[in-house]
């Protein structure tokens, strides 16, 4: 923080700095007080939070243009993956490093689910999306186990929440980042499904790699 004083007060300076610290962030800015008290430092500080919570997740949304050129396309994706239609949940990667995996599923009325989950009422189930996370998450695994082919299975799911609705129409965006490094075939991930810039559904992933 930079700041900037009208008042020669030191005790004022460090009430200013212990009230602001309630943000539970850190603060990059010029603070200009003119006749601070607790009271009114509190009230900033708590907008500032507001804030922060409300728009936090939209700086982690990832960036989707659809007229830029996949990473992997449906044909790469058969080759690393043994789904296939209908369960086959990931369309396109669009990002890949060594620890990031961004890929893109379009939910159109025609999904095989959607008779029945639910007639008047289509919405997409919440176990679809963790598996489309999961798909999309063995595709970075299995591309960081070196030569031959392997599949990944399922070994635990935590903290799952889902915020809001999948819908026919919705582009969701699924990115997978590693939370630590693969360890004897174990890959610990965190998951979540984007759609639009709103989070629709947050997980904690772990999967085993096996080699065919």
């Amino acid at each position: 923080m930079n700041f900037v004083f009208l008042t020669p007060a030191r005790h004022k300076l460090l009430d200013v700095v212990g009230d602001l610290a309630l943000i539970g962030y850190p603060v990059k800015g010029r603070v200009i007080a003119n006749r601070p008290g607790h009271s009114s430092n509190v009230a900033f500080a708590k907008l500032i939070k507001k804030h922060i919570k409300a728009n936090k997740h939209i700086k982690d949304v990832p960036s989707y243009d659809p007229a830029v050129p996949a990473v992997y396309d449906l044909p790469y994706i058969e080759k690393t993956l043994p789904h296939r239609f209908p369960f086959l949940l990931v369309d396109k990667i669009i990002d890949l490093t060594d620890e990031k995996i961004v890929g893109i599923k379009n939910v159109t009325f025609n999904e095989w689910y959607f008779q029945g989950h639910f007639p008047g009422n289509p919405v997409m189930p919440g176990v679809l999306q963790i598996e489309a996370l999961a798909q999309c998450g063995g595709i970075l695994a299995i591309n960081l186990s070196g030569e031959g082919q392997y599949d990944t299975y399922f070994l635990k799911i935590d903290n799952c929440k889902f915020k809001q609705m999948v819908r026919p129409g919705d582009t969701m965006i699924l990115k997978m980042e590693l939370v630590a490094p693969i360890r004897r075939g174990i890959c610990e991930m965190r998951g979540t499904v984007y759609v639009g810039n709103k989070v629709a559904t947050e997980a904690d992933l772990v999967a085993q790699i096996v080699k065919r």
